[in-house]
């Protein structure tokens, strides 16, 4: 397979495979395709650790890092560079009945506390200051490539990026996102449709690609809802050159997913999603359960702004993975989980989607040359 992104980064498939687990990655990239590692959940110090494991994993395959440098949040204006100080500020700005909310919360659940006062990561990527530090990390490593969510990157975090050699990335959920990413000079264009997990838009995968492509002059990824070889087709039928995808990933063997999550995944359908801002305060496709219910409820105070809201609930969310509270135990999560029910290797995943994607081109040249399949 040969389209402007396998030229651009020397691999084998156009399969991005974005992942918060580092075996995940570098099981991808070895296979022919991109692992792209999720740098959010990581301190600077943990994110050099996993990407110097990568490193001597990959097999000298080609991988990528994903940021969130959001072009807008809350606390951007207060003109605060130090990471310290402006969690501090921020954390001043959470309301008492958001914390009794989620108090209350956890208790009518019986989720216990943190045990010996265990620390909380409160705030990690999810500011321009917060996530600088992540991104000077991630240059010191031989990646192929920058990703950013949430809006355009910042042009001199691009210009830094292309002086290392590393092409950037951009993740959109409308062409007039995809076009003021270009502008900053962002090399790929990932258009991600609302079936996506994670933060996403309203536009859907099948509209949206084509709009994107006809919107932008570079190369394009087609995100959202994509975990198999058919819809790795029809993404590149509406002019993408690969695919973007996410939550299949979840599920391969290497995949540190929570026993408790895996097993909700594998039997989940495509409509136990809901697309939530109770998770960072911008809408993101979550598992639907108990605590994205209670969010949407009369009792509510409803969410904060990105980053109040994750400051909120991150120590409930790692108390309730700690418990016997599986109701309340959300995660991002795609459309496609109502397909997944199948644990296999990520090198499987690939070659499935390879051979899935060939079948698919091939009905349809049947179909051109004969009248019928």
């Amino acid at each position: 397979m040969r389209t402007r992104v396998t030229d651009m980064f020397g691999i084998e498939f156009p399969i991005f495979a974005f992942s918060h687990c580092r075996d995940v990655v570098a099981a991808v990239s070895r296979a022919g395709g991109m692992g792209v590692l999720g740098a959010l959940n990581f301190t600077p110090e943990e994110l050099e650790l996993e990407l110097k494991w990568i490193d001597e994993h990959v097999g000298g395959r080609p991988y990528g890092v994903d940021v969130v440098m959001p072009a807008s949040y809350e606390g951007s204006d207060l003109g605060v560079d130090s990471p310290t100080e402006l969690v501090a500020r921020l954390q001043g700005m959470i309301p008492a009945a958001h914390r009794q909310f989620v108090e209350d919360l956890l208790a009518g659940h019986g989720v216990p506390p943190l045990e010996g006062g265990e620390p909380t990561k409160v705030l990690l990527g999810w500011t321009d200051a917060t996530a600088r530090p992540q991104v000077e990390v991630a240059l010191r490593h031989p990646i192929a490539l920058l990703a950013n969510a949430l809006g355009p990157p910042p042009a001199d975090v691009v210009e830094l990026a292309h002086s290392h050699g590393v092409k950037v990335a951009a993740l959109a959920s409308t062409p007039r996102h995809a076009v003021k990413q270009v502008e900053v000079g962002v090399d790929v264009v990932v258009a991600q449709g609302t079936e996506a997990g994670g933060h996403t838009g309203d536009i859907s995968t099948m509209v949206l690609i084509p709009q994107v492509v006809d919107a932008v002059d570079v190369p394009v990824l087609a995100a959202g809802g994509i975990g198999d070889g058919r819809q790795m087709a029809a993404g590149m039928a509406l002019g993408a050159d690969g695919v973007w995808t996410g939550s299949i990933w979840l599920t391969v063997e290497e995949a540190d997913t929570p026993e408790m999550a895996r097993r909700r995944i594998l039997t989940a359908t495509s409509r136990d999603t809901v697309r939530s801002r109770s998770w960072t305060g911008k809408p993101a496709r979550l598992l639907k359960n108990e605590w994205t219910d209670a969010w949407e409820s009369e009792e509510s105070p409803g969410t904060l702004p990105m980053p109040l809201q994750f400051m909120l609930v991150s120590e409930a969310l790692r108390r309730i993975g700690r418990s016997d509270a599986g109701e309340l135990a959300t995660f991002p999560a795609g459309q496609i989980i109502g397909t997944m029910n199948q644990v296999k290797p990520a090198k499987q995943v690939v070659f499935d989607m390879v051979e899935g994607y060939v079948e698919a081109m091939e009905r349809l040249g049947r179909i051109t040359d004969d009248g019928h399949d």
